[in-house]
């Protein structure tokens, strides 16, 4: 989950002038990032191979 710091921090170095669509891109992808480090130190990772099978199976 996002922390008010974070945000605070991303809109600060945001340009002077930002379209909120720039704005939304933005603490979007900080949130996939922060869910993303969450996953990973929960362990709920895959391999490269897991992955790959994944994908061919998903391709079908």
């Amino acid at each position: 989950m996002l922390t008010r710091e974070k945000v605070l921090e991303a809109v600060k170095n945001m340009p002077q002038e930002f379209s909120i669509d720039d704005l939304i891109d933005k603490l979007l992808l900080l949130n996939k990032i922060e869910i993303g480090l969450d996953q990973s130190k929960n362990g709920e990772t895959f391999t490269a191979k897991e992955a790959k099978k994944m994908i061919k199976e998903w391709s079908k």
